[in-house]
Order: C-alpha cells, then structure tokens, then sequence
C-alpha cells in the first residue's frame, strides 16, 4: 500500500478518521491525503425569488447584497477548510504519518471521491458526517454513494479510534468476500493480527467447502485463522460474533444486492456499518 485518501469534514469522526489512517500508515508506510470537499450548499445560499410585487431598483439592491453574502460565505468555507485540513496534518503528523498532503475541492462529494480514489489504495471515511443524526441507526448521507462509487477498499471508521489487535472477515463465498481475502493475504496492514473467518447461516457441505478453502488461503499466508460457521441472519450471526469475540475490526464484502433490493429488504452491509461500534473494512 503507498497511498490512502482519508475523507473528513470537520465532524466528531474526523479526529477518528485521521486516527484509523495514522494507524493504516503506520502498518503499511503509505502516504496520507487529506481530503475535505465544501459542496455546493457549504459555499452559496439557496437561489433567491425575487417575483412579485417588489421594485425594480429593490430588487437589483437585494440581488448585490446576496451575491456579496454568498461571496462572504464562500470565503469563510474555505478559511474553515484550510482550518480543518491544518488540525488533521498536524494530528496525524504528531502520530507519527511521515508523508501527509491536505486538499480541498469544490462540488460533489462522491465525484470527488471517485477522482482521488482513482490512484489511492484506500479510503477512510467516518461512519457519520457534519450533518448527520447521531441516532445510532443513522448513518452519514454520503457513505453509501461514496461506498458504491468506488472499487476501492473502504474504511469506514467508527466515532473513536482503539487499538486494533483482532479481526474478523465475514464471508459468504462470494466475490467480495473472495477478493477481501485475496487483500487480507497480501496486504501487510493485516499482518500479525488475530484473523477469525466468518460464515453466517446453514452450515452445509457447500458453505464448509468455500469457508476451508478460504481459511487455507490465509494460512497459506502465516495467519493463525479461526474458522466458523454461526447459524442464523446474517447481520445477527455476525454482530454476535462480533461481541463475543471482542473483534476490533471488521472485513466483509459491500452491497452485494441491487439498490432496489435493499430499498425492499435493506443490506447486510449498511445493517452492520450501522450496528457495529468498530471500524469496518469494505471490499466490492
């Protein structure tokens, strides 16, 4: 790994997000970018409606003073930014990141997300931005779109960071989780940590078949691997596990439904970003 991109926006998570990157470079020696992207609403008011009955000359008046306030709103955007960005470089310097760049962009999030993502090995995100409900169903309204925009590995940090010494990959047997795997047993981020291997539902013949062959592969790679099979749903199965295990970090796979089925049925991966109180590992 030689680059990460960790995504902030000046919310509680941000300090979590420089946190879980510091700890990515520091196991890898990759290089850390810092990004924060002002969107449209962060720099311009909504456009004025200035039909009906006022005059002209009142009017043109009340357009300057608006134009000035949105010029005045989108300078102290960018101050706020560049303040933002300067705390996250000096945090992640003080941890001890040798190599760190700060930027800060203009327009959609995910546009630019994807964009950056193009040369990075890794993103890290906060499970929650600037505007979200702390309510712990809710999630930040950019994770998922920047999740599907991206082929990318994402990590999606929780609200504080802790030492991370145990993980667990949740496999299903398909092609994210196969490819997260594949990263687990290459990847030196990984190495030396606890591995435990995952498979929620029936334990069949089939199940137990793709589960061996995985944890093979892994110990083909040096790690000590637990390997299960738990019964049950698999956000539930999983969570359990989880907590029973004190796992530090999760591995799994992302949305590997339609979006129109999870709109009917909701998805694994968004059911456990939401209950999970660690950092999770994102493969598509």
């Amino acid at each position: 790994m030689t680059r990460l991109i960790a995504m902030i926006d000046g919310s509680i998570y941000s300090k979590s997000v420089c946190d879980h990157a510091a700890w990515v470079a520091g196991r890898t020696g990759a290089a850390v970018e810092i990004l924060h992207v002002l969107g449209r609403r962060d720099v311009s008011s909504e456009p004025a409606n200035l039909s009906g009955s006022i005059g002209l000359g009142a009017r043109t008046a009340l357009l300057e003073e608006l134009t000035e306030l949105d010029a005045q709103r989108a300078k102290l955007a960018q101050k706020r930014g560049r303040v933002i960005l300067d705390e996250a470089k000096a945090r992640l310097q003080y941890s001890g990141v040798g190599e760190v760049v700060t930027r800060l962009r203009n327009g959609d999030i995910v546009d630019t997300a994807t964009e950056f993502a193009a040369d990075a090995d890794l993103i890290v995100i906060g499970k929650r931005g600037e505007a979200a409900d702390f309510a712990r169903l809710h999630l930040g309204s950019n994770l998922e779109r920047v999740v599907r925009s991206t082929h990318r590995p994402v990590l999606v940090a929780s609200r504080a960071f802790r030492p991370i010494k145990r993980f667990m990959i949740a496999f299903d047997g398909g092609t994210s989780a196969m490819k997260a795997v594949d990263d687990v047993a290459r990847n030196p981020l990984f190495a030396g940590l606890d591995c435990r291997l995952l498979t929620a539902g029936a334990d069949t013949p089939e199940a137990r078949r793709r589960l061996d062959a995985a944890a093979t592969q892994l110990r083909a790679a040096s790690y000590a691997v637990t390997a299960d099979i738990e019964p049950g749903p698999a956000d539930a199965a999983i969570a359990r596990r989880v907590e029973a295990d004190g796992i530090d970090l999760l591995v799994m796979g992302a949305y590997g439904h339609s979006r129109i089925r999870n709109l009917i049925i909701g998805s694994t991966t968004t059911q456990m970003i939401r209950s999970c109180m660690i950092p999770v590992v994102l493969f598509r």
